[in-house]
C-alpha cells in the first residue's frame, strides 16, 4: 500500500451549539443589532455562497482563481519539503487544491470549516481529484483557539487563507486573527491570504446586489436558521437585504432591515424592532496593497511576495517573531 494513500481522518466537531443561541440572543439585544458573519454558513448557506462566487457581479473569486492558477508554480516553489498546509474557512477547497496541484512538496492538507455538513460533501470530491493525499478534516470556529492534529508535529506549515474574508474582521480584530494564527502554526511559517482591493464603489455594490438575488437570499437565509435551530418566528419577508459600500471606512456593510415594526420571539425572549432598524450582518473592508502589508506586519508577519491583477491580491507572508 501507498504510504501516501488518501487518509480521511476522523473529524473533530467545533464547539456546542449553545454559542449560536448566545451570540445570536447579545447581538439582537445589542445596539445596534448585530450577528456574527461566521452563522451564515449552515449546509443551506454556504451552498448559496458558493453560488454567489459563481454571479457574473462577483468579481473576487474569479480574479482570486485567476491569479492563484496563473501563478501557482511560482507560490508553489516558496513551500519547504513536507510541509502541510492549513486552509482556515475552507468551505468549497475548490482554490486550495490549485496549489495542492501545484505543490508536490505539501505532505498533508488540513482544511478547517465551521459548517461540518458542507465540509463533509466536499471531501468526497476532494478524494477523487487528490488521491494520494492525507487529508485531516476539522470541524471548528478558526477564530477560537483549536489544536491542530498531531500529526502534522515537526511538518512546515503553510497556512492558507483566501477569499478575502480577513476583510470581515476589524482592522484590530484582523491583526488579532494573524497573530492567532501565527502563533498556532509558528515561527518562520508562511501565510498565502487573498485580499479584495479598494476600487470604485459603483462595481463593489453590484458584487453584494446582484440582478439574480442570491445574496439577498444568502442574507436572509441567516433568519431561516435562527427559525429552524433556535425556535424562532422571523417573517423572513418582513425583512430585506441591505448592503452599501461606506467609503469612509472603506467596506462594504450588509444588513438585515426590518419593513416595519415588529417583535420577533427567540428561546423565549422576545426582541423588539422598529421600521427601518437593521441587523448588521457582515462587514467587507477594502485595502490596498500598503495598507495591507502595514497591517501584517503589526501581526507579526513580513511580506514575501504580492500577486495581482489590479482588483484582488494574492499575498505571500512569512511568519517572524514580533
Amino acid at each position: 500500500m501507498n504510504p501516501k494513500a488518501v487518509l480521511f481522518r476522523p473529524m473533530r466537531q467545533a464547539g456546542p451549539a449553545d454559542d449560536f443561541a448566545a451570540d445570536v440572543l447579545a447581538g439582537l439585544n445589542a445596539i445596534p443589532k448585530a450577528v456574527p458573519p461566521k452563522y451564515f454558513y449552515d449546509l443551506a448557506g454556504s451552498a448559496l455562497f458558493d453560488r454567489i462566487t459563481q454571479l457574473p457581479e462577483y468579481y473576487p473569486t474569479r480574479c482570486e482563481i485567476g491569479i492563484l492558477q496563473d501563478n501557482a508554480p511560482a507560490i508553489a516553489s516558496m513551500f519547504p519539503p513536507g510541509s502541510a498546509l492549513v486552509e482556515f474557512g475552507s468551505g468549497s477547497s475548490r482554490k486550495a487544491r490549485i496549489l495542492l496541484s501545484a505543490a508536490a512538496t505539501i505532505e498533508a492538507y488540513v482544511p478547517v470549516d465551521i459548517s461540518g455538513d458542507f465540509l463533509q460533501q466536499d471531501l468526497v470530491q476532494l478524494k477523487r481529484d487528490l488521491p494520494h493525499l492525507i487529508v485531516h478534516p476539522l470541524v471548528e470556529d478558526f477564530t477560537k483557539p483549536f489544536a491542530l492534529p498531531p500529526a502534522l508535529a515537526g511538518l512546515p506549515r503553510i497556512g492558507f487563507f483566501p477569499g478575502s474574508t480577513i476583510g470581515n474582521f476589524e482592522p484590530e480584530e484582523a491583526r488579532g486573527f494573524l497573530r492567532h494564527i501565527g502563533a498556532m502554526l509558528g515561527l518562520a511559517a508562511l501565510l498565502v491570504l487573498g485580499i479584495d482591493l479598494d476600487k470604485d464603489g459603483d462595481t463593489l455594490f453590484r458584487a453584494y446586489n446582484d440582478a439574480e438575488g442570491v445574496t439577498a437570499k444568502f442574507n436572509l437565509n441567516l433568519l431561516t436558521r435562527i427559525n429552524r435551530e433556535l425556535g424562532g418566528d422571523f417573517d423572513l419577508g418582513a425583512f430585506r437585504h441591505k448592503a452599501f459600500f461606506n467609503r469612509a471606512r472603506s467596506r462594504i456593510e450588509m444588513h438585515l432591515e426590518s419593513v416595519r415594526r415588529q417583535c420577533v420571539r427567540i428561546k423565549g425572549e422576545t426582541i423588539e424592532f422598529s421600521a427601518g432598524e437593521t441587523i448588521h450582518t457582515e462587514n467587507s473592508y477594502k485595502y490596498t496593497v500598503e495598507s495591507f502589508q502595514a497591517l501584517a506586519r503589526g501581526a507579526g508577519w513580513a511580506p514575501v511576495k504580492v500577486f495581482t491583477d489590479g482588483k484582488f491580491a494574492v499575498h505571500v507572508l512569512r511568519r517572524i517573531d514580533d
